[in-house]
């Protein structure tokens, strides 16, 4: 495994045997993308860990009270609502993270002037 300091210099080797072959500049979007899957795996894990609560309190719940499947559907709706609330906080965090470098300043309430 190569040290950072040897990714550097080769990234900049590469830059100068660009420069001087006078080709135009690559653009390597392999971090955004990994960044976004990143992103898109943390909603999925956010949704079925609702799910996966929503559903372990409703079968413990029947299970003490004894009213099969009535409160296990009842809490897996509740932790679905739970996830997609989580994942939409998740996006609304994500694309004002989007949007700072690009400098768009909104007015802290994610609305568009």
């Amino acid at each position: 495994m190569t040290e950072p300091d040897d990714a550097d210099r080769m990234k900049a080797l590469e830059e100068r045997l660009r420069k001087a072959k006078g080709q135009p500049e690559v653009k390597h979007h392999s971090e955004s993308h990994h960044s976004q899957a990143q992103l898109a795996w943390r909603m999925v894990i956010e949704l079925v860990a609702g799910l996966g609560i929503g559903f372990g309190i409703g079968y413990g719940l029947d299970a003490l009270l004894g009213t099969r499947p009535l409160l296990m559907v009842l809490f897996i709706f509740l932790g679905f609502a739970a996830g997609v609330k989580t994942m939409m906080r998740s996006a609304k965090e994500m694309q004002v993270e989007y949007r700072a470098p690009e400098g768009e300043e909104g007015n802290g309430d994610g609305r568009e002037h």
